[in-house]
């Protein structure tokens, strides 16, 4: 055992003077401008958008409930999960191959020699029993090969756990967006009611009027054509709302109690926190999904250091240390040690360009996962440049709608005044109707716009529930 001992730690002096091969790493530079040109300046007393919880970013206490629910029970946030535990155990599976492995083993062997082949003339069974402790075939990392692909199983490990939160933002804003999509089909759910009963009634008195003489029959065919446009939309409106919320229990995985839906848009407005505009474009080099590129970038970079290695000797060790007897009873008697040491060296000669090409592949591996990086970057931006420039206007287009709505409103009231007074004729009154229905839906399209574009400036930026 004290030989064995020696011998481990000799190994390990040899593995910490080790040389890598791997080539140095450096960042490639991001190709993207160095701000977004919509962002405002930030208050410096803001937080950067990492640091915001998801929490702390929806606001509403059923969304965030809604939320909660999906994350505990979205069955491709349990795959994205469960491909951690995946790459953890290769990682440790590769891990082990820089330490090592003793085995401890026992065996007994007999063999029965013939007459014509025993010394002795006669048939002869011998015997023997040993036990012993050793390594086999543990390669000495000279050159760094082992640990390049260590490092390599690494990364990639580390780059599948950046893709699991990348998977979780992801849908805790497509989380958001349906609940808010949900709020905005309601809401025109609850118009187009409101519409068809308003119209009902003013039919019923047109009719009355038509019968009494005091209006003529075409008003009564225009206000019935436009009570059934109003019902059609009731029903396709439902059908909306029903899909919502199928789409909603999809990403929950799980029916969501009715307490927690959203009744309105109009109701959520605030829903959905304001995020910091004025931030520079290198806080995308935060992004999970760029972190995951950045993480494969680097396996690749290591595997270069593995194929270089290969062009090298390599050297395996297999030794055992025990004993061994012709008789199970004197096993472990005295002057019955036994020990085997096994040093192996394979120095690559001729393979027809196996190994150049191995390294060609793995620097052209390289450079892919370089232009795949940049483009993970480029495409950040966009996002968040396309979130910030919709951003910019949204404000306006939002104060735009709402006052038309309210002088479509005013517009309606003075034609139906009109033509109750008998001064205009219902086609008047029939214009005022269809404006102010399509106002006050154009409004609620606005208000859905401007909250789902905070949820996708939330997604851009890499969201911030860690």
């Amino acid at each position: 055992m004290t030989r064995l001992r020696a011998l481990v730690l000799a190994l390990a002096a040899t593995l910490a003077s080790a040389c890598s091969m791997i080539p140095d790493y450096r960042r490639p530079a991001a190709p993207v401008p160095a701000s977004f040109l919509n962002a405002s300046p930030a208050d410096p007393a803001t937080p950067a958008a990492d640091a915001i919880a998801w929490r702390d970013y929806f606001a509403d206490p059923r969304l965030r409930e809604v939320i909660a629910l999906a994350l505990a029970n979205n069955r491709d946030l349990r795959v994205a999960a469960l491909n951690i535990e995946r790459a953890r155990a290769l990682y440790r599976v590769q891990r082990a191959d820089l330490y090592p492995g003793l085995d401890a083993s026992g065996a007994m062997t007999a063999q029965r020699l013939p007459e014509d082949l025993s010394g002795t003339g006669e048939a002869d069974t011998r015997r023997q029993y040993g036990a012993s402790v050793g390594l086999s075939t543990y390669e000495l990392d000279f050159f760094g090969r082992v640990r390049s692909l260590n490092e390599q199983a690494l990364q990639l490990y580390l780059g599948t756990e950046q893709a699991r939160r990348s998977a979780q933002i992801s849908l805790v804003a497509e989380v958001a967006s349906a609940w808010l999509t949900l709020a905005y089909d309601r809401e025109r759910l609850a118009l187009a009611r409101a519409t068809h009963e308003t119209r009902l009634k003013s039919h019923e008195l047109i009719r009355r009027s038509v019968e009494l003489g005091a209006v003529p029959a075409l008003d009564l065919h225009q206000s019935k054509a436009l009570t059934q446009s109003a019902r059609a939309d009731v029903a396709r409106f439902t059908a909306f709302v029903a899909q919502d919320e199928n789409a909603l229990a999809l990403l929950t995985g799980t029916p969501v109690p009715p307490a927690w839906l959203p009744a309105a848009l109009s109701e959520q407005v605030g829903a959905v926190a304001e995020l910091p505009a004025g931030m520079p474009s290198e806080v995308l080099a935060r992004r999970p999904d760029i972190l995951a590129a950045e993480h494969a970038l680097r396996a690749a970079n290591a595997n270069i250091g593995a194929a270089r290695a290969a062009f090298f000797p390599s050297i395996t060790l297999t030794g055992a240390v025990g004993t061994a007897s012709a008789s199970l009873d004197g096993l472990f008697e005295g002057g019955s040690g036994a020990w085997s040491f096994i040093p192996q060296i394979r120095v690559p000669i001729f393979d027809a360009g196996r190994l150049r090409a191995s390294l060609d592949a793995a620097e052209v591996q390289r450079d892919i996962n370089v232009a795949e990086y940049e483009k993970a970057i480029q495409s950040a931006f966009r996002e968040v440049a396309d979130a910030l420039a919709d951003r910019a206007t949204l404000s306006e287009r939002l104060d735009a709608r709402r006052q038309q709505a309210e002088a479509t409103r005013a517009s309606f009231r003075l034609s139906e005044a009109r033509y109750r007074g008998g001064v205009d004729s219902f086609l008047g009154l029939l214009d005022a109707q269809r404006a102010l229905y399509l106002a006050e839906q154009e409004l609620i399209a606005v208000r859905l716009t401007e909250a789902v574009n905070r949820v996708a400036l939330y997604k851009a930026l890499g969201g911030g529930w860690h």
